[in-house]
């Protein structure tokens, strides 16, 4: 389900994802294919991991890239979550044939 809330989106963001609704920015968001299939990876990724679970990593491992990189962007940049979001959002195929818990790939990267 996807959702307009200009509010509730990060300053900096166009969406974010909280199990199970897509925030958008704003309503012409919801044309983006690309960036609707970006949060519906993170909408898997969420499922997989049994929702909560998922947001106890993301948040932990963004502490440690932040520590890492001391720097907000880089340290989201570089979460697995958001790796395999960003190399497979143009690809609008690929939550058809994503293996199950294909992030793990994306841990030790």
């Amino acid at each position: 389900m996807i959702h307009v809330s200009k509010y509730l989106v990060p300053k900096g963001y166009n969406a974010i994802t909280i199990f199970p609704i897509i925030l958008i920015k704003d309503r012409k968001l919801r044309d983006d294919k690309v960036l609707i299939n970006h949060e519906s990876i993170h909408l898997k990724q969420q499922l997989e991991l049994l929702i909560i679970p998922f947001y106890v990593l993301y948040v932990a491992e963004f502490i440690y890239r932040l520590h890492s990189y001391r720097n907000w962007e880089a340290a989201y940049r570089h979460l697995s979550f958001e790796r395999e979001a960003y190399a497979h959002e143009k690809d609008l195929a690929y939550l058809k044939t994503r293996p199950f818990w294909n992030v793990l790939n994306y841990i030790f990267k």
